[in-house]
Formats: structure tokens, sequence, C-alpha cells
């Protein structure tokens, strides 16, 4: 049932938000007086023209945040989520972010710690150390410095060197065998000189159990370390520099297919007697408990021998300079950062050994290395009625991946017998026989096909599901990726001020893009042209076409080809954008001010690393000029959008009050699909003329209305209807809503916060797939006039804290809870109904006593205290798809008999937690 209406009721009567404020204790910070930099310079959080949360270190402690992804709960507006790896982590702010798991989308939320840009925001899913605050800014951003951004940024400050000695500990133990380590110490070097470390150790049991290796999955085992020094050699210069290291030893991510009891629209896609694929699973070894047991068990089936098992290093230096020369001050922060991740998987996500990764070195390695110089100068002028600021930006990053991805054991035998289950062979079905085909079936297949097809067809037919049955332990060996981008940007962002209470902010931002790519391909996968060159002829035979192109698409699955063994394709691109800002706010009185806004952003486009996209498998690349040709089909563009926005912020004493109302309209959006068996990657634009339904076609299923019929000569005639003309093409992506927060503390050892998102964040009708009006792949065809995925129309968010002194004693208590509530939301890129989330909310708690001066607390703790169950991502289980044709048909089921799995959230943690300082 929707969650819209009840989710509206909750929140209006919480009207929940982000804990704003500092710690309410001894004084609470009811948000007029928190510091921000969004601007660019030191402000209060309210006197800031701008969609901004500001959570503090007091809050981020109590919440039991670690890295980015515990930010949910005090960020309605904001959601992190992590999906086949934590290397790739999305963050979505108001419903727009970048979608799966390729390297080679930029994040639509751009990610700084310490006014350094790491290069995707799954990255920020490690310890952070200290952290004095984080600031969520929500809209396109780049007039201010640093990386663009089309969604949003958050800024991560940690805590910087004290002059006055000071350390701190803590030890956490919870369940799952959770340990958390954490200390700083800080102090003096001398006059000018302060240093400060810091370091975590974590490590906890996987939430997943595998039955079959006997071994856990999604476990902890990290830790962090970061070293900094101060110098300031008088009160108008200070240089900060920053030196962090951190590693991880853990196996990750596991899923569990999605079931009728959680999902309903699954229906009967589990039962073997309804879908043939359940049935091959089973007589190839699968445990059924795998699709019949609560999921929220989290027993997972993998592959004997196979392993999510992976390692990530990220270390980098940077150095801030701040110098004050009187009438102006500069900036410059430089930063290097390399960060690496290998990660081994069970990539199909069953028993059956259909595709893997071996873990080690070389199992899906991204490694980024990435220089950035950001120089700021600023200052005022005309008797301070311009605060002006300009600056500059470069960045040089090189991206390697490299991929190992190998077709299973059982892969071959899995693909003849989904074949010859789902075709009229199936009489003939015999898992245990070469090509999946009985003995009798194959007398049949040389001896009795009727008329003309027999003497040739029959024998060339039998001889294809043999040579597909043959492919197993072969594909990718190190296919090597490689990204260079060049940004460089020269920025400004001036307040004009026009009157003591009204301000003109005028922004602007020019971006050079360049990015050279090349990818060398290994592969042994020597079955793949064998059969094009065996089957393809019988593509153009009405009768042999489907069985033909089965077999063919099978054994040539992701384009994995020996043809391009050792072939090197190469191709660049350039871009140049103009982006900028212009606000007009109003202090109406010394307690509240209001804003108008329009911003233009952008996040550059790039090239989808993923073999796949480059052409139909059906057909051969046409050798090492051919594979060059087919490159440019990599390439996606720029994404933009336009952004207005109009808010108030309102101070009443120990209440504050934030609103916005805005708009987004995202053109090119950047959109990375997992169809169940590869990666799409679409820039999603509107159309506005009436595609009369082109953009819904399919060649899937032959009873339903949008059937468009194949042909001798297009295999795929949905992906060729739905075109635009180029000139009526416009943004595909809309955002627009409301945003409320809200912080009371009625008392010095009180203090509530609330708010409430509601964002109607959708794709508009009749969609196409670039800037040019090409044709929406049919896998998209569900998109036109839904909401996005992982996009709740509704999310309330909303804190109570309370530390009240005990006695005379100097102890206090601290009782903290915080909540986050969100209506229904798909969770899959291509909408289909099976991925569904019904609404849920999340309550965490902590519960302490404090020393004098908080010297030292004992606190007991939990997150999910409810052990709430949901799922992060929906997706198709790979290659997991039956037999095509009734009842299993759009628009119920667009997948047809195609299977699901799912990444689930995390479970009920619960533990102990002692500090202290001095």
């Amino acid at each position: 049932m929707p969650k819209s209406g009840w989710m509206l009721t909750v929140a209006c009567a919480a009207l929940a938000a982000p804990a704003l404020a500092q710690q309410p204790a001894p004084e609470p910070d009811s948000g007029a007086d928190i510091i921000v930099t969004a601007q660019g310079r030191a402000q209060q959080l309210q006197d800031v023209p701008v969609a901004i949360s500001a959570v503090s270190a007091e809050t981020l402690q109590n919440s039991g945040a670690n890295d980015i992804r515990q930010l949910n709960q005090v960020a309605p507006s904001l959601l992190v989520s992590s999906t086949g790896s934590e290397a790739n982590g999305s963050a979505r702010i108001r419903g727009i972010g970048t979608v799966g798991d390729n390297p080679g989308l930029e994040s639509s939320v751009a990610v700084f710690i310490d006014g350094v840009y790491r290069s995707r925001s799954g990255i920020g899913l490690n310890e952070l150390g200290e952290i004095e605050r984080v600031e969520v800014l929500r809209g396109p951003q780049g007039t201010l410095g640093g990386r663009n951004a089309s969604a949003g940024m958050l800024s991560i400050v940690s805590k910087k060197p004290s002059f006055s000695f000071g350390a701190t500990a803590e030890a956490t133990y919870g369940n799952y065998d959770y340990y958390r380590l954490g200390g700083s110490v800080t102090g003096p070097l001398g006059e000018t000189i302060a240093a400060r470390l810091d370091g975590v150790y974590v490590k906890r049991d996987g939430f997943y159990k595998d039955v079959v290796n006997d071994t856990r999955v999604n476990n902890r085992d990290r830790y962090f370390l970061r070293g900094q020094l101060l110098f300031e050699p008088s009160s108008d210069i200070s240089f900060r520099l920053i030196g962090d290291y951190s590693k991880r030893d853990e196996a990750c991510c596991a899923a569990a297919f999605v079931r009728s009891a959680e999902q309903p629209s699954v229906g009967g896609l589990l039962d073997p007697a309804q879908n043939n694929i359940i049935r091959v699973m089973h007589d190839l070894g699968q445990n059924m408990a795998a699709f019949t047991a609560n999921p929220y068990d989290r027993n997972i089936y993998v592959s004997q021998g196979r392993s999510y098992a992976g390692k990530t290093q990220d270390w980098g230096v940077s150095g801030e300079l701040n110098w004050d020369f009187g009438g102006a001050r500069l900036v410059s922060i430089t930063g290097y950062r390399n960060y690496a991740s290998d990660q081994g998987s069970d990539t199909d996500y069953s028993q059956v050994d259909i595709l893997y990764r071996d873990p080690g070195k070389d199992a899906y390695n991204r490694e980024f290395k990435t220089f950035s110089q950001e120089l700021r100068l600023q200052g005022s002028a005309f008797n301070d009625r311009l605060d002006w600021l300009v600056g500059g930006y470069y960045a040089n990053e090189t991206l390697d991946l490299t991929e190992n991805m190998k077709f299973g054991r059982d892969y071959g035998r899995f693909a003849t017998c989904r074949v010859v289950t789902g075709s009229p062979l199936a009489a003939f079905y015999d898992p245990t026989a070469t090509g999946c085909i009985s003995a009798t079936g194959r007398g049949f297949l040389v001896s009795a096909l009727p008329g003309a097809l027999g003497p040739v067809a029959g024998p060339a037919v039998l001889a294809g599901f043999d040579r597909l049955d043959a492919v197993r332990e072969v594909g990718g060996n190190n296919d090597l990726y490689r990204q260079k981008s060049n940004n460089f940007a020269i920025f400004t962002h001036n307040i004009i001020h026009l009157s003591d209470r009204i301000d003109l902010t005028l922004g602007a931002r020019w971006t050079t893009e360049k990015k050279r790519f090349n990818a060398t391909f290994n592969n042994n996968n020597t079955f793949c042209p064998a059969q094009q060159a065996a089957m393809g002829p019988f593509l153009a035979n009405a009768a042999l076409a489907p069985i033909a192109g089965a077999l063919i698409a099978l054994t040539c699955q992701g384009n994995s080809s020996s043809e391009i063994n050792g072939v090197t394709v190469n191709d660049k691109r350039s871009e140049d954008q103009l982006t900028g800002t212009a606000i007009l706010s109003w202090k109406v009185t010394d307690n509240a001010l209001v804003y108008a806004s329009y911003a233009r952003g952008y996040k550059a486009g790039g090239f989808n690393l993923d073999r796949s996209a480059m052409k139909d498998p059906l057909l051969p690349f046409g050798g090492a000029a051919g594979a060059q040709a087919l490159v440019g089909n990599l390439q996606f563009d720029a994404e933009k959008v336009n952004a207005y926005e109009i808010g108030g912020k309102f101070s009443f004493g120990r209440f504050t009050f934030n609103l916005a109302a805005f708009r987004q309209q995202f053109s090119n959006f950047q959109l990375n699909t997992f169809n169940g068996s590869v990666f799409i990657v679409q820039n999603v634009n509107g159309c506005g003329a009436d595609l009369a339904g082109g953009d819904r076609d399919q060649n899937k299923f032959s009873n339903a209305p949008n059937y468009i019929a194949p042909t001798a000569t297009d295999r795929s005639p949905a992906n060729t209807t739905g075109a635009c003309a180029a000139g009526d093409v416009g943004y595909g992506v809309v955002s627009q809503g409301v945003e409320l927060e809200a912080v009371m503390s009625p008392s010095p050892y009180l203090q509530v916060a609330a708010g409430l998102t509601y964002a109607d964040t959708h794709y508009r009708n009749n969609l196409v797939g670039n800037g040019s009006g090409a044709p929406l792949d049919q896998a998209l065809r569900m998109l036109p006039g839904e909401r996005l995925s992982n996009a709740p129309a509704v999310v309330a968010t909303g804190s109570f804290t309370w530390t009240p002194p005990i006695g005379n004693s100097g102890l206090s208590g601290l009782v903290y809870f915080d909540t986050r509530m969100t209506s229904d939301y798909n969770t899959g890129s291509d909408l289909f109904p099976q991925k569904g989330q019904d609404g849920y909310a999340l309550v965490n708690g902590r519960i302490g006593i404090r020393g004098p001066n908080e010297g030292w607390a004992i606190e007991v703790w939990g997150q999910n205290l409810f052990n709430k169950n949901y799922a992060q991502v929906a997706f198709n289980a790979p290659f997991q798809e039956g037999a095509t044709g009734a009842p299993y048909t759009d628009p119920g089921y667009p997948g047809g008999r195609q299977i699901f799995s799912a990444f689930l959230a995390e479970p009920r943690t619960y533990g102990v937690t002692v500090r202290g300082k001095f």
C-alpha cells in the first residue's frame, strides 16, 4: 500500500530534519550560531541563502555515523547506498544521483574531504576519523571552487590540530562480534606548530552466511590513520598538512533472491513448475532454500570455491594554505589521492557457477590517481558593498580498470539448458547430457527436422549446442581500461550588498574537460568466433533465427570473444561548459532571511568501461579495425541541469525553521542499467513531440500491445522506434518539491530536530536515448512518466537529544534517538515492478552516562532498533531468465521469467561504547 499519505501525516506532525545544531549541553545551538563555509566564507548557517544542512560532530557521534551512509538518518534529502561494490556506492540528493557500479561515470553528488575532491562518492564509504562537521549542499555546485557537480555536494571537515594538548580514546563492542577501537592525540610541537594523529580499527563478522563455502560475507576488517600538522607563524598565515591511509580486507557484497513473500509482484517466478530457469538451476545443483527460505535469514549459496574477497587501499596527502594579505585572502588547496580496490565475486549470486571473478589484484581492480590544485582569492571592495571571490581549479586523474570476469564451470551447461527448456526442444531436456539434449533429441536434430531444414540445419544446430556447452572457464584475462582526464576551471562568486538587508549573489564557472580512453582486451573465448561463423548464416532464416540468435548471444555474451584478444582501441572527448548561479536574498529582519535562486550545473561525460556496450554480440567485431570503429559507442555525454529555488530561514530564540521549494530540470541524464545480461549507459532526454508510445515498444512479448515483431534484418526493431527530431529534444528528468527543517531547544539540555523532504523526481513522458533524439533502449521502456529509482516521494527524519545533569555530581546523562521514515520507491533503475520497496521507518538510539566535562562516557546503542528488513537495490539476476511467454509478459512482468536478486540493508546491530578524553 502506498505510504505517501501516512508519511505526510507523520512528517507534518514531527517535521523531521537533521540534527543540525551542536550538542545542547550546556547551552544548545539551535542552528542560528552554526558556522559553515558553503559560500567559501565563514558564515552563520541561517545567513546562507542556499539549501544546506550542517551536521555537527556531536550529532555524528550520537547517530553512530562512521561513514557517509549514516548521514541518511539526519539529512532527509540525502540517500547513500552501496550495491555490488562499496567502491562505487552512490549518493543521491533530492532523488538524483549516479546509478550503478560503472566507474566511468562520475558522481552527481561530489564528495570533498578537507577541501579535496574524492573521485567517486563510494570512496566516502570508509572510516572518517574525528569529524568537525559535514555540510550537505543541495543543488548544482561549482562556482565556489572544486569539482563541479550536478545534484549536490558533501563537504566533510575533519578536526584540525590544536595548540592545547588533548587526547581521546574509544572502544566499542557489538553483536556480530563487532570491534571498533579509535583514538586521537593532538598538541603543540612548538609555538607555531601543532600536530594531530587519528586512528581507527574495525573488525566485524559478515552479515551473510555462505552455506556452501562455510564463510561469512559483508564483514568488516579495516583500519584508518590520519596525521596532520598545523603551522601558524602569524595570525595572517596558516598552513595545514594532512596525510591519511586506510586499508580494507573484506568480502563484499552478497545478494539474496527476491521472493513473492517480500515482493508480491514476483508471483510464481521462483516456482520450478512455472519457470524453467528454476528447474534448470535445481538440476545443476542449486539449493532450493535460496528460493524458498526467508532472504533476511541471510543464508546465501555461493558457487563452490568462489569468493567475494577484496582489498581496498586509499591514501593521500593535501596541503591547505590560508594567507590574509589585509585587503584579500588567498586559499590554496593541493591534493594527491591514490585509491585502489579489487573485489572477487560470484557474479551471478547463485550456487550454479555461471560467472565469476577470481579474487586478487586483477579482480575488477579500480585504481584512481588524482592530483588537484585549487586557488581562491577573495576580499571586499567598494566600502564592503562587494564580497568578491575568484579562483581556478585543476585536476588530473588517471583511472585504470582491470577486468577478469569469466564464464564459470557450469556456464555452458546452464546456457544450453536454458535454451532447450525454453524452446520446442524441451521434450529432449537432459541436464546430464552434452548440450543438455538427450540422445533421442540429438537423433531428432540430425535426421528428423522437417522439410529442407533437416539435412543441413539439424547437424549445424546440434553442433551449436555442443559448442555453447563447452563454454566454461573462459573470458576476460585482465582486460585493461584506462581513462585519463584533465579538468580545468576558472570561477567567481560575488556577493553584492545592494542594501544593508538585500544581497545579490552572482557566480560563474567555465570548465574544460578532456578525456582520453584506451582499452586492451585479453580474451580466450575461442568458442565465440566459431559460433558466429557457424550459426551466423541462419540469422537470415526466419525459422532458425531465434535458435541461432540465442546460441550466438549466449556464447558471446558481453562481447566476450577471442577475436579481440590483444586488440587495443582508443578514443577521446573534449567539452567546455559555462555554468553559474544567481541568488537574490533579503534579510527581512535580523531573524528572517528569504531568497530566490537560479543555478546551471554540469557533470562531465565520459566512457562506459564495458566492452559489452560496443555492439550486439550476434555479429563479429570485424578485427582490430572493426573494434576501433565501434569504440565511439562507449561514449556518453555531459549531464546538465537548470535549477530554480526559493526559500526562507527563520530563527526565533531557541527555535529555527528553514524551508526551500525547488525545481530542477536535467538534460542528458546519465543512466546506467543492468538488463540481466549487460550494462546499458544512456543519456535520457525528453521529446517535445508525441512519440505515440514509441519509447515503450518492445519485441519480446508477442501478446502485448506494445509488441513490434523482429524481422530477418532487424532482430531488435523496438530499439529503432521512438526517435525524436533533434530540435524537439529537451530535458528528460525533473526533480521538484519542498524541504522543511526545524530545530528546537526548549531547555539547555533538550533538543528536538525535525524535517521533511517531498520530492517529485520523475522522468518526463516521451523519452529518447541521447541529445540527438535517438530512441530509448527498450530495456528502459518502463521509465516514461515514472519516478526515478531510489527516489521516494516523502522522507522525514527526526532526532531527540536529552543531556540532563545528574544532581550536582558533574555527571550527565545522554538519551538520543533518531528516525528516518521513507515512502514507497522502486530500487531498480529500469523500474521493473519486482524491484519495488515498500515504505519503512528506521530508528537508532543511544543511552549513556558521562563524566564531568564529558571526560568519560559509557553508552549503549542500537542501529535499526526494530530490525526493519528492506532492500537497498534489486536487480536482474545475471542470465537467470526463463522462457518468454504468457502469463509472464508486459506490463506486469517486463522481464518475462527473469528472476531477481537484491542487496539487502543491514540488520539490527547493537553494542556498548566506552570513551574518554583529556
